[in-house]
């Protein structure tokens, strides 16, 4: 690595609490070989996930850390990081989700099988903010889609229980964002089409950086990203006869759309540091997202939702007939805005001593619409459009770090690591329209109240609930002889909703013949609710697929009395114990890889409790057909094998490379049954519904100005669950390989034009037969794209 300010920067960068690493750019195009996992090779950067010693490269630590470089990360089509991490690691997951409310904005993805939750993002070494949606099974992660690819350096992946390092989230792993501080301008203009002709996607992009004098840095970058609609859309059944037996109608075709929604983001991102002196640097980083989109709901039919068109004597004479002949189908329109702002001194103080205060405020801020629908029970007196409300999550972080290598006499000094964090979390529901949420007189003759699709935020759920939380910890890392190097952590951490938690790892790596290393850590977590799980309520609806009928179902606080009656209790940590044992090597000839063993025990694991009817003789005013809440339902054991093996070498006129990757992932449920319901699904929930095996294979090679990148990926078979009321509906699908293509010519040293495309065989799963009736082709749970072949061309310029 070359620094430019001496050695005394080494000890600024690497401070603490894990800081990010620093490099040159390298000046011309970036030649696709370099865009799969880095695999560890001899002097490589330095790591600084997973360890608070700024002497650690990939292959030296003590738990496994995927490396993604910047060309890793702008490969990919889409522009949405989590699509990103999922085509380049097979350990992680991410599901599209169309029509399934704000998780077709706001997406789920999964590290090591475990929720959405349970990895932690940071940005340069600092926690990321949660997003403001409770996505799938309550889970309420961030959002990776608002950070901009062009300003990312690479990206860390710790596969390994950090929670003793940096707190609550950190069971699955860490995600660590390093932001690219290089001087020099690079730009891009991409557009993207489905083989189908839809789904459109147009991307550009610019990052410049500037050198302040021979003090500091000031880097920004901004990025525009425009998708349009897909549809992979049957006509539904009743639909096509609800045509047939009204020919003097026109039903639209189809009615409703499942695909990916119209969406529309703008990112953009800083990053900034200062030498005040030889022994304080100020810095500065932030991302910042604004976006809206819509989406389909299901179609209501003329006929069958007696729920909306059947006669009223509350409205005589009246039908919503002669506003929507053909039915409706309600459409979601969301707009979302983000930021994250963190800033602070770090320095060094002699060779020793180092240290880094911080504070950091980041908010994710979420409105929801709804258009082309109407409130049933407010007869002729209804809107068919309505504000839904606002959802919020505020965080605001204070952190003190500080590292002082001990000489000892030993290989290496002792490196401790020592700190202290304060976090606050805030949660905001804000109403929407009161007619979004109202109970009119027709409620009382059987018409739907609220605004049908999606009921609006009442001012009964609307409110503010925080939770503070204070925590210290310390980390120590020592290399007693060569071969040996040990690490032992503890961080203790009291939170106002529920108490204290300790939690400790031990690691530990040797390296008997130089090149092959062994590891090992043993490590305890836990993942602390959300005042948003804690306290928070929510009403969606759905089609029954066996009667065709509306369901309403509320998801229901614990402390709900509709949810105590069905023997809901106060929500408690989730907590773990993780194993990992591997073996590395990196030989001189461009051969290295790993393979790592882990065991995962999740207890109180939390999960939405199976839909069930309401308790008869509690009162019901939102009319509820089915309801669940929040509980600490299961324990299970997760177990696993992550492989790596890379290989680059020159053969030929050219330079070629291969990179493998498998993760092999079960999750068991140990103990436990679901509070209301003590059924199968649930278990279900948890062991089939990601692939237990995955993989990728990469080969790339470059030629001159010519460089050309292959990518297999496959999914092993998984099932589909579906709510269905207060029924669960399941399908089992096999295995899929889809296969990726590109080329890159480097007009000039600054120019370069990408073509290629992303599923190249244009390969489908099987159809979700469950869902038929919905018009629903393909399910919207799979855990990759669905909609086909997609080809792109991208412009480059970097000087």
């Amino acid at each position: 690595m070359k620094f430019t300010t001496g050695s005394a920067i080494i000890a600024l960068q690497y401070a603490c609490a894990p800081a990010f690493a620093q490099t040159q750019a390298q000046s011309g195009p970036v030649s696709l070989s370099e865009t799969a996992v880095d695999a560890p090779e001899p002097g490589g950067d330095i790591v600084v996930t997973g360890t608070r010693d700024r002497s650690r490269t990939q292959f030296d630590t003590m738990a496994p850390v995927d490396v993604l470089s910047a060309a890793a990360v702008q490969s990919s089509v889409s522009g949405d990081l989590s699509d990103t991490l999922a085509q380049l690691l097979p350990s992680f997951n991410v599901q599209r989700l169309p029509a399934a409310d704000g998780q077709a904005f706001v997406r789920p993805a999964s590290l090591r099988g475990l929720s959405a939750d349970q990895t932690l993002v940071l940005i340069n070494g600092k926690r990321y903010h949660r997003s403001a949606l409770l996505g799938t099974r309550g889970a309420q992660a961030p959002d990776l889609a608002g950070i901009p690819s062009l300003a990312i350096r690479r990206i860390e992946v710790l596969r390994d229980g950090a929670s003793a390092q940096y707190g609550s989230d950190a069971i699955a792993g860490v995600v660590n964002i390093i932001l690219d501080d290089s001087v020099g301008m690079d730009a891009f203009g991409q557009f993207s089409q489905y083989y189908r002709g839809d789904g459109k996607e147009y991307q550009a992009g610019a990052r410049g950086g500037i050198a302040l004098g021979d003090r500091g840095m000031l880097v920004v970058t901004g990025e525009y990203d425009h998708g349009e609609a897909t549809s992979r859309t049957r006509q539904r059944p009743d639909a096509i006869k609800f045509q047939d037996q009204n020919p003097g109608l026109v039903v639209p075709n189809p009615v409703q759309r499942w695909g990916q929604p119209d969406e529309e983001r703008i990112r953009g991102a800083v990053d900034a540091h200062y030498d005040l002196s030889d022994a304080a640097t100020l810095y500065a980083f932030g991302t910042v997202q604004q976006g809206e989109g819509v989406t389909d709901f299901n179609w209501r039919h003329p006929v069958d939702t007696t729920s909306v068109f059947k006669p009223s004597a509350a409205f005589p004479g009246f039908s919503f007939l002669t506003l929507y002949p053909t039915g409706f189908t309600p459409r979601l329109g969301t707009t979302f805005s983000d930021y994250q702002a963190n800033g602070g001194v770090r320095g060094a103080i002699g060779d020793r001593f180092t240290y880094d205060l911080s504070a950091a405020a980041g908010r994710s801020r979420i409105a929801y619409t709804l258009g082309e629908t109407l409130n049933a029970s407010l007869g002729p007196l209804s809107p068919t459009s309505f504000y839904l409300g606002r959802l919020e999550q505020r965080e605001f972080n204070l952190n003190a770090d500080f590292v002082y290598r001990l000489p000892v006499g030993t290989a290496e000094p002792v490196n401790i690591a020592f700190g202290a964090e304060r976090r606050v979390e805030t949660y905001q529901v804000s109403a929407g329209d009161p007619a979004s949420y109202a109970v009119g007189p027709g409620a009382a003759t059987g018409l739907a109240p609220n605004s049908n699709g999606f009921p609006g935020f009442s001012s009964a759920v609307a409110g503010t609930f925080d939770q503070t939380s204070y925590a210290g910890y310390l980390d120590l890392e020592w290399k007693p002889v060569e071969m040996l190097t040990l690490g032992a952590a503890g961080r203790y951490e009291d939170f106002s909703a529920f108490g204290n938690t300790f939690n400790y790892k031990l690691s530990a790596r040797v390296e008997p013949i130089k090149g092959i290393a062994a590891r090992a850590t043993y490590s305890t977590g836990f993942r602390a609710p959300t005042p948003a799980q804690l306290n928070t309520s929510q009403t969606t609806q759905g089609l029954n697929t066996n009667t065709l009928e509306i369901f309403t179902q509320g998801r229901l606080s614990p402390s709900d009395p509709l949810a105590v009656a069905l023997k809901a209790k106060p929500l408690t940590p989730e907590k773990s114990r993780t194993a990992t044992a591997g073996l590395t090597f990196q030989s001189g000839f461009g051969l290295s890889g790993s393979i790592d063993l882990y065991q995962i025990d999740v207890d109180d694991r939390f999960s939405q409790s199976t839909p069930a009817a309401p308790p008869s003789g509690v009162p019901n005013p939102q009319h509820f057909t089915a309801i669940s809440f929040f509980t600490n339902d299961f324990d299970t054991r997760t177990r696993g094998i992550d492989a790596v093996l890379s290989y680059a070498h020159r053969i030929g006129p050219g330079r070629a490379s291969l990179n493998l990757a498998y993760n092999y992932n079960q999750t068991k449920v140990r103990s436990g049954i679901s509070a209301a319901i003590p059924d199968d699904t649930q278990r279900r929930v948890f062991e089939e519904r990601l692939p237990q095996h995955n993989g990728t294979a990469t080969i790339g090679y470059d030629i001159g100005p010519v460089s050309l990148l292959a990518r297999a990926r496959y999914y092993g078979a998984w099932t589909d669950i579906s709510a269905n009321g207060t029924t669960q509906l399941f399908q089992r699908f096999g295995s899929i390989a889809l296969f990726d293509l590109s080329a890159r010519y480097a007009v000039t040293e600054h120019v370069s034009v990408r073509v290629g495309a992303e599923n190249l065989f244009n390969t489908y799963p099987d159809e979700a037969t469950n869902q038929a009736v919905r018009g629903l082709i393909y399910s919207r749970n799979a855990p990759y794209d669905t909609d086909g072949g997609q080809y792109y061309v991208r412009l480059g310029v970097t000087f």
